[in-house]
């Protein structure tokens, strides 16, 4: 079965103090373009998670999201270090002492503008357990946005199969129209020989012109031909997912044979039913973009 590039995936895990979310979507490329928006503390952990994403999602441009989420209203608060605080303030007593510059009247605001106030003075790691979590999720939301692809992969392929058999049933019709642009164009040298240019002429010697004229508007190759592309187009359908590339050289190929037979159609019916395989197959190539 075929997969879209097309695809969305989120799971949550709750731990004692947090939340972990993550999130991943994809859209069409030709290669894997992946960019990540990961928390800090989980940070260490992004060439893991990169290489995660592109062992099993192959293609697309991807974005992968991770962040946390506290349960604790005093871990929302911005950290201050307290400690750093008071050294601060001590110091710049000893300073104003020393030096006889006047205290700041607002200590508090003077004091949270000194560098690296702002912050925890412990590092916080992330232990063996709690990792192993937060990657059973970022595997959890890859394997969803798996599924989702699956699903619209299932949706593609129906589409294909029912463009390509309109495509089939369009180069059956062009067959009694083949047979009678034949006597048509007979006909039309006949008449013009006869009537417009009023001259005699070899009859046989026009029938020799008549078969090799025909000879070059023949289409039975090129029929032939598409034919045979868009039984391998079914057949590489069902050969299994990463088929994207191929399949859109073979709608390149299914397009050349359809070129062909509008320049040769020589015959309006002929060249109605070559624009409408056109159409169809327009929207194969539109949507053949998403195929992984």
């Amino acid at each position: 079965m075929i997969q879209s590039m097309t695809g969305y995936g989120k799971a949550t895990v709750e731990l004692p103090d947090k939340k972990v979310n993550v999130e991943i979507k994809s859209l069409n490329s030709k290669a894997m373009d992946l960019s990540t928006r990961i928390a800090p503390l989980y940070r260490e952990k992004e060439m893991e998670i990169r290489n995660e994403i592109a062992k099993t999602l192959e293609r697309g441009k991807v974005d992968f999201s991770l962040w946390i989420e506290k349960k604790d209203a005093e871990q929302l608060a911005t950290p201050i270090n307290q400690e750093l605080v008071t050294a601060y303030y001590n110091r710049i007593k000893e300073i104003s002492a020393a030096t006889g510059i006047p205290e700041p009247e607002d200590w508090f605001a003077a004091l949270l503008r000194m560098p690296d106030v702002m912050t925890k003075n412990e590092t916080v790691e992330v232990t063996d357990e709690e990792w192993s979590v937060v990657a059973a999720a970022v595997r959890d939301a890859i394997g969803h946005l798996v599924d989702f692809r699956k699903q619209e992969g299932a949706a593609l392929e129906k589409k294909f199969r029912e463009k390509i058999a309109n495509i089939t049933h369009l180069l059956e019709t062009v067959e009694p129209y083949e047979k009678e642009r034949v006597g048509k164009i007979k006909d039309r040298i006949t008449e013009a020989l006869e009537k417009t240019l009023s001259v005699d002429y070899d009859k046989n010697r026009l029938e020799q012109e008549l078969i090799y004229y025909i000879e070059k508007l023949d289409i039975n190759e090129e029929k032939q031909r598409l034919a045979n592309h868009l039984k391998y187009f079914i057949s590489t359908l069902e050969s299994g997912s990463g088929q994207g590339k191929k399949l859109g050289f073979i709608a390149q190929e299914m397009g050349r044979e359809i070129n062909t037979l509008g320049s040769k159609s020589n015959h309006a019916e002929m060249q109605k039913i070559v624009v409408q395989m056109k159409d169809e197959l327009e929207q194969i190539k539109e949507q053949v973009l998403n195929v992984m």
